[in-house]
Order: C-alpha cells, then structure tokens, then sequence
C-alpha cells in the first residue's frame, strides 16, 4: 500500500496575525523531516501558549529557522512531483502555507487537501482511540511537526488495517 504524504504545520499561535513557524512531511517511503522557519520582520504574533505546546522560541526561530524563499522551494522539491500532500488541520495549515508561499514570492507546485478525504466512516470511527494507542507506543511527542505528521500517516495505515480486518 502506498502511504499518502502528511504535511503538518506548527504556528506561532492561532487566528490573526499568526504565520507557520515549523512544516513538516511525512514521505510515502515513511520518513519523515521538518524545517524551522524563520520569521519575517512583520511577523510579530505570538502565542505563549502555542509555545508551551510546541516548545520552540522565537529566539530558536531567528537562530536556526530557514528563510521562507528557501522553505518554499524546499516543499515544491518534494512535493512537486506527488504535487499532492494531506493535512488534517487543512483550514489553518492551508492558510499558514498560502502566507508562506506569498511572501516567498513562489507558487506552490502542488496541492493540500484534507486528510478526511482519504478516510472512510470504519477509520474515522477508529481514529481517536488509534491515534492515542500509537502516541502511548511509540512515544511520539506531539506538536512537532514532522512527528505530528508520521503520527498522521501511522495512524492512517492502522486505522485501514483494522478497518480491511474489520
């Protein structure tokens, strides 16, 4: 089976003014990566509490996050040619993405969509209880981007697992 690519975005906070300051993919061979991004200077928003959730600092984000022209071409490199990637927060992650690739002056060369599409009602109704079994196994730290995107993927196959034996 062929995994989808998982794409999750963390912010610096929700709503207004907030802007993606981590992307992360999970590939279809299931690996997985994410890049810091580093700030624009008219990206002022921030939310103390999105950082307790993710644990990066602004000072993190200017010291190691890559400029969003560098980001943009690094996401249509590895999308480009699936030219489609999966989210399950595509309301605010699409969102993020569009700020991102604007103000890089790039145009995405592939799309988002939501993560629901692929899922049929038997994973749905699996996914919660799937999702937190995999986090207890695996150990898997939450809200980073590139293991909140493999969580997304693992949860993904063994929710069709269990719905194919179902």
């Amino acid at each position: 089976m062929t995994l989808p690519t998982l794409l999750d975005i963390e912010a610096s906070g929700f709503g207004r003014g907030s802007y993606p300051i981590e992307i992360g993919l999970a590939r279809a061979d299931g690996s997985d990566c994410a890049f810091l991004v580093q700030p624009l200077d008219d990206w002022t928003h921030w939310d103390p509490k999105a950082e307790l959730l993710h644990g990066i600092s602004r000072a993190r984000l200017h010291r190691e996050g890559l400029p969003v022209q560098q980001v943009a071409r690094w996401l249509n490199d590895e999308l480009g040619s699936i030219g489609i990637a999966y989210s399950d927060s595509w309301g605010y992650d699409n969102t993020w993405l569009s700020l991102l690739f604007h103000h890089a002056g790039v145009l995405p060369a592939f799309r988002l969509e939501a993560l629901r599409i692929l899922l049929d009602e038997r994973q749905l109704a699996l996914w919660h209880a799937t999702r937190e079994a995999l986090i207890q196994e695996l150990g898997i730290h939450r809200h980073r981007a590139g293991e909140d995107a493999r969580l997304l993927q693992l949860t993904y196959l063994r929710t069709r697992q269990l719905a194919d034996d179902s």
